[in-house]
């Protein structure tokens, strides 16, 4: 487990931090379909296959043949809102704080009738609204109906702010700012009215131009940072870690391997030094001060967002230990987000295809370039989605891993044994 913040410190806030209220957090195994689409940020819905009929709320069994075959398939969400009323008392202690509480009844043109949370640009009933999926504070998925006539924010309402990660006026940690991506990030969250952010560093300021670059916006603080020494990693967490709203840790390093090359060890270990066990310091060292922070009455849910690749999904022997270390730190970032779902801190993981960046100079387009990454990290906090997959090539790679993980496995073998083939005429 991630220890609970030291005791006794004049600095360290967290010991006097209380846990933060988050709404209810019980669902059904079958209700939490709707919490895993709205962690992708889709809005799906259980459907009969054996007589169609559309399901809500989540059951075991089809409410009209009792058919046990139901799938959770996309939905456009359009439907008319119907009635509303606002929640002026609960026995609940996260809503009691909160009311009143705006809700409403939607009837979807799929056919059920659901009850919502209004963003509060909908008109009153009746008028045509579309239901999301957003996850809320405990993490859960939940139903928010949105005007269809007009774009809506969902940090612009005070009801449903919580639900949001934006960058608005926050305070920021992008653990290394010295690559391609890093770069992009930091300037995508200044025009996104980030307050502050610091931009980690593991080699001295002068050696980079990018960084003098950085250096030179007002939000930007340069700040030293070596994600695989604990005393960096402990040392910075002891002067921002409460002070952190979200955290984006885009430290990673790989190289090309050829596929008949074998294991190369020490790049194995490096790898795994910066891209997996990164990852564990900044966990163990800013784990316990976000989660305190988070009880100070803040009014967005903090967030920790996690740069990792699709690699992670199946392993692409030219990056072979790579997409190990990805495999592993995806894995410890499920980990992290049972830790820090208690405090109500979000966690974000991020899964692109090669970035057009240094590491992937190698690999033939389509690559993302690092600024459509920065837009994807953006979107996903002001979204409050869990897990994102930008640009085509990661959305290719989840598609055929969703349909067969073990054909996706042999397709990505065959593929690396082609492309060695290719280089070895052209030599």
């Amino acid at each position: 487990m991630i220890p609970p913040p030291a005791r006794g410190d004049g600095e360290n806030r967290a010991s006097q931090s209380d846990a933060p209220l988050l709404p209810p957090s019980a669902r059904s195994r079958a209700a939490l379909g709707l919490t895993a689409a709205a962690a992708l940020g889709a809005f799906k819905l259980q459907v009969c296959t054996s007589c169609k009929a559309v399901q809500y709320p989540a059951r075991e069994a089809c409410h009209v043949c009792l058919s046990i075959k139901l799938d959770w398939r996309p939905a456009d969400g359009l439907g008319e809102l119907i009635a509303e009323t606002k929640i002026r008392h609960s026995h609940d202690p996260f809503f009691r704080e909160r009311l009143p509480w705006r809700i409403g009844m939607v009837r979807l043109d799929a056919g059920p009738t659901a009850i919502a949370h209004l963003h509060g640009e909908c008109g009153p009933a009746p008028t045509r609204v579309r239901l999301q999926t957003r996850l809320d504070k405990s993490g859960q998925g939940v139903l928010v109906a949105f005007p269809i006539d007009k774009a809506a924010d969902m940090s612009d309402d005070q009801q449903l702010r919580e639900m949001t990660s934006n960058p608005r006026s926050r305070k920021i940690l992008v653990t290394d700012g010295d690559t391609a991506s890093g770069e992009a990030i930091v300037h995508a969250l200044v025009a996104a009215g980030a307050a502050t952010v610091w931009v980690g560093h593991a080699q001295p300021v002068q050696k980079s131009a990018r960084l003098e670059a950085l250096r030179l916006i007002p939000q930007v603080i340069l700040v030293a940072l070596d994600a695989t020494e604990s005393d960096s990693v402990k040392v910075l967490a002891g002067e921002i870690a409460t002070r952190t709203d979200i955290l984006i840790n885009n430290s990673e390093v790989h190289r090309a391997l050829a596929p008949d090359s074998g294991i190369d060890f020490d790049l194995a270990r490096t790898e795994i030094d910066v891209n997996y066990l990164g990852l564990m310091r900044l966990a163990r060292e800013f784990g316990p001060g976000m989660r305190a922070h988070a009880g100070d009455g803040t009014a967005y849910i903090l967030a920790w967002v996690n740069l990792l690749s699709v690699f992670a999904l199946g392993n692409l022997p030219t990056r072979g230990t790579f997409s190990a270390a990805m495999a592993a730190a995806s894995s410890l970032s499920q980990y992290l987000r049972a830790e820090m779902r208690p405090a109500g801190v979000r966690v974000i993981n991020v899964f692109p295809g090669p970035i057009d960046d240094d590491w992937n100079q190698s690999l033939p387009a389509p690559k993302l370039v690092p600024a459509a990454l920065a837009e994807a990290v953006v979107a996903a906090l002001s979204d409050g989605v869990e897990d994102v997959y930008p640009g085509d090539v990661a959305q290719e790679w989840l598609a055929r891993w969703e349909e067969s993980r073990k054909v996706l496995e042999k397709e990505l073998g065959i593929e690396s044994e082609s492309r060695g083939a290719r280089d070895e005429d052209a030599q």
